[in-house]
């Protein structure tokens, strides 16, 4: 791998120069280095860019990471990743991605990853996204989940973009069965003018189910966001949606929070907020010798983790 590559991971994935557990680590659109475990199987597909990855039953306590990199301008990498998760596991997946570009043409990448959740399993996915190098060329990061969940099932995502990126549209699609829940917990920061979209759609199919959304977002300087979330209650069921963002600068936020209840038990909530730093909060930093700068910076950090 090249040193792009090595900055990448050491960033997205906590890469200490190697992965415990099952890995595949993806450069510019190729698969470079992979490993199976005993219960963890990854296997090339044959049709399409990308990955089949089988979780055996009773599969608990495992880790697998699964980073992609774009190291140059010029490269637009697409990829397919399935996830067939048996019945009573406890596994983590570590997804970060990348995008290096010391160019002034464009690079991409675009992850789409399908989770198919047997019964009673957790699955605690975690993902970290970075533009990175100083040509003007874009860094785009669009990724794709698909999640279908079984019964008594969790799927907790721990989303991040750290800076750096451009461009992103990042879509979540989820559909929970009886007694499942989905958690998501997403975090992101846009700069300069870069432009970032997020989509959510869950549809709560079983009784029971429940999913609870929280993003947490600060767009500075002339930077764009817009969130759209549609939850659908169709049985007995709970969700919650949490959209607060910071803006300074002449930064843009747009929330559009979506609530359908097709059951008469479906309780569903939504928060929302978007403004700027109070100034009694910059005020109190101050008094400790920050500058405005400073205290504003620690501020942003503070929400963001």
């Amino acid at each position: 791998m090249n040193k792009a590559t090595e900055e990448i991971l050491r960033i997205v994935s906590d890469w200490k120069g190697s992965f415990c557990g099952a890995y595949s680590i993806r450069e510019d659109g190729k698969g470079i280095e992979r490993m199976s475990t005993e219960h963890v199987h990854i296997t090339p597909k044959t049709d399409k860019p990308g990955l089949d990855i089988v979780v055996d039953d009773g599969t608990k306590g495992e880790s697998l990471a699964i980073p992609a990199c774009v190291t140059h301008g010029g490269v637009d990498d697409l990829v397919y990743n399935d996830f067939h998760i048996g019945s009573d596991c406890d596994i983590t997946i570590i997804a970060g991605c990348g995008v290096h570009n010391d160019a002034g043409e464009p690079a991409r990448h675009n992850g789409i990853h399908r989770f198919f959740i047997k019964d009673r399993s957790k699955v605690t996915y975690l993902e970290k996204h970075i533009g990175l190098g100083k040509g003007t060329g874009d860094r785009s990061i669009d990724p794709v989940t698909d999640i279908t969940l079984g019964e008594d099932s969790v799927m907790d995502m721990e989303t991040q973009q750290i800076g750096g990126v451009t461009k992103t549209r990042r879509t979540t699609r989820a559909t929970v069965g009886r007694g499942s829940s989905l958690i998501v917990h997403e975090r992101l920061l846009t700069e300069m003018d870069e432009r970032a979209e997020t989509e959510f759609e869950v549809d709560m199919n079983g009784d029971g189910s429940s999913v609870d959304l929280i993003s947490r977002s600060v767009a500075k300087d002339d930077s764009y966001q817009a969130f759209r979330s549609v939850i659908r209650g169709n049985a007995a069921c709970s969700g919650h949606s949490e959209c607060d963002a910071i803006i300074t600068g002449h930064g843009r936020v747009s929330a559009s929070p979506q609530l359908d209840a097709n059951s008469l038990d479906a309780a569903l909530i939504h928060e929302a907020a978007i403004g700027r730093i109070a100034g009694e909060q910059l005020l109190k930093l101050r008094t400790f010798g920050l500058t405005e700068e400073e205290a504003e910076e620690k501020i942003i950090q503070g929400f963001l983790k």
